[in-house]
């Protein structure tokens, strides 16, 4: 697709400019082109960003709900008639497979939708009565200016899981993109300010360090979203919830498939290729070790590498590409190296992507490990990546052991036929989004993206009903009137 953003534009105040610091590259990661550059916004920049949202959200929260709700009314019309050109965006500066980044779209225009329904979902209570002559309700109330730090893996989707939530409460917002993947995030902030939001509501500024550390100490910011990595969200859940802001940072993950003896292998290897390489394993609910249980641990591997060695590398245009590249070169010389430590640590490589380097783009083929231990980094650290680790284990109580031993807490599934073990599985497994012959447990907008452990720092997580509980404060009204005429005979003290 053809790029309009030569420079990829900052937002502050309804006014597009170009930030003010060091000005980066964004490539294509399938052929290593530069698409275009993004300068990086200063904290001077993020300074006047977090004004502008501070000015704007009085009269912002005094508008009627449902007129913010019209607002997303509109913005979810735009997206779905520039669904194509923001997929295309995506594959350009992602990777994507097209129908990967159209997936990606669809399941941020959920949020979007949600949010759609706002007078419902900040919704109070009430009880009359609670005590004679007293009634009391619970109102929600915005909590001022919100700002959103966003990974690059889903450049389009995850600002959408923060933004429509935020502003329908009557927040207002300064979103800052991965560096990486910076043109996603304007072409859907444009496409915001078409619909109508007013200026300062939304702001975009970009960059890496330095206007994340403004924003995160910044006195004028209430709360802070972030998605990311654990050792930087566990940064961020710090630094700003030391300074009082509300924090909710998503960090990384280690998803363990446990696959019993029981599956249908059918069924299963087609889910754990999906869970393991879809995005090149990019994505924080990537499978990236499965546990075979049992008599399952041979012919599992053997289906899962002869499907993971089918797959065909390509760029995402590409219709019959299935495995799109890693985000950046030095990615690719990170991951290979992980590929030789899991080697040196003594487990059996199976399929070895450094096998399929190409000398256009940043490809690394699918990996396969087998007899991998909980000893070895290739099951202990994030990689991030096409790297797929077999643990094998005699039963599940012993799978349960190795899934509960990670650190992470993101997600899980299992694949079998017993219902006595999926529901062994449900109430013993410690992870916040479980799957049951799912490889992918994605929840649905309507509900949370509720990791667990060092998959998550804070207390109300990102979408569904969490979602609204972030964006909002709550007050508690008591309320006590007398009747004139019914007090009129009272003893003096009583009534006014």
């Amino acid at each position: 697709m053809t790029i309009s953003q030569n420079v990829a534009r900052q937002l502050i105040d309804g006014s597009f400019t170009t930030g003010g610091g060091l000005v980066d590259e964004v490539f294509d990661p399938a052929t290593g082109e530069v698409l275009a550059h993004v300068a990086h916004s200063t904290a001077r920049d993020v300074d006047a960003a977090v004004v502008a949202a501070a000015a704007a959200q009085p009269a912002w929260a005094e508008t009627p709900v449902p007129e913010r709700a019209e607002l997303m009314f509109r913005y979810k019309a735009l997206l779905e008639d520039h669904a194509e050109e923001l997929a295309l965006l995506v594959v350009a500066e992602n990777g994507k497979t097209l129908g990967e980044a159209r997936g990606e779209v669809r399941r941020g225009i959920e949020v979007v939708a949600l949010a759609c329904g706002a007078p419902t979902l900040l919704l109070g209570g009430a009880i009359d009565q609670i005590a004679r002559g007293i009634d009391e309700e619970m109102v929600r109330f915005p909590v001022g200016v919100v700002a959103g730090i966003c990974p690059f893996n889903f450049p389009m989707m995850v600002p959408l899981w923060m933004l429509p939530l935020a502003l329908v409460a009557g927040n207002t917002f300064v979103l800052k993109p991965s560096p990486r993947t910076p043109l996603s995030a304007v072409r859907e902030i444009e496409l915001l300010v078409e619909a109508g939001a007013p200026s300062g509501v939304i702001n975009l500024v970009h960059g890496d360090r330095e206007p994340v550390e403004a924003l995160l100490a910044h006195p004028g910011v209430d709360a802070v979203s972030f998605v990311g990595s654990a050792s930087v969200a566990r940064h961020v859940y710090a630094t700003a919830a030391s300074t009082g802001k509300r924090v909710q940072a998503l960090g990384g993950a280690k998803n363990h498939l446990i696959v019993m003896d029981d599956a249908d292998l059918s069924q299963t290897v087609p889910a754990v290729i999906g869970s393991a390489f879809g995005n090149a394993g990019q994505r924080c609910l990537a499978g990236s070790v499965v546990v075979a249980v049992g008599s399952a641990g041979d012919r599992l591997v053997n289906e899962l590498r002869d499907a993971a060695s089918a797959l065909r590398q390509g760029r995402g245009t590409d219709p019959t590409a299935q495995l799109g590249p890693v985000i950046r070169a030095q990615r690719v010389t990170e991951l290979a190296d992980a590929i030789a430590g899991g080697e040196k640590a003594g487990a059996d490589l199976v399929l070895d992507g450094r096998e399929r380097l190409r000398d256009e783009g940043y490809f690394l083929g699918a990996t396969l490990f087998d007899h991998v231990t909980e000893e070895m980094s290739v099951w202990r650290d994030e990689l991030f990546g096409p790297i797929l680790s077999v643990v094998r284990a005699d039963n599940l109580d012993e799978a349960l052991g190795h899934l509960n031993a990670s650190r992470y807490g993101n997600a899980a599934s299992i694949f079998t036929r017993s219902g006595a073990a999926a529901r062994t599985f449900k109430r013993q497994a410690e992870a916040g989004m479980l799957g049951v012959n799912v490889g992918v447990a994605a929840p649905m907008s309507f509900f949370p993206f509720c990791g667990w452990k060092e998959s998550f720092f804070g207390d109300l997580h990102a979408t569904g009903a969490d979602g609204i509980r972030f964006y909002t404060r709550t007050k508690v009204v008591t309320s006590r009137w007398f009747d004139t005429e019914l007090d009129a005979d009272a003893p003096e003290g009583r009534g006014h």
